[in-house]
């Protein structure tokens, strides 16, 4: 599948049935090395101030990807393990 194919699509999680986001908003984590994809990363909003270039970020590991569909991508996460991490943009 091209990452094109992937634009748009609701990323949803299996185990609460809850809306992660969408791709569209999202960066791909890869393996420099061998150029597979780790992880999604999705914007995670919070009210916190940030400084400039900083973001909150869910890290979807790509193995938990249980199926792509036509509007959505269903994941299998457990959400009290999400991982929200901060990266330099």
């Amino acid at each position: 599948m091209k990452l094109s194919k992937l634009g748009g699509k609701e990323i949803v999680n299996l185990n609460d049935g809850g809306r992660l986001g969408i791709i569209a908003d999202s960066d791909l984590l890869i393996d420099e090395k061998n150029g597979k994809i780790l992880a999604l990363l999705l914007p995670y909003t919070s009210s916190a101030f940030k400084f400039f270039g900083e973001r909150d970020l869910i890290e979807i590991p790509w193995e938990t990807i249980r199926k792509i569909g036509d509007d959505m991508i269903i994941v299998e996460i457990d959400p009290k393990k999400t991982m929200k991490k901060n990266y330099m943009i």
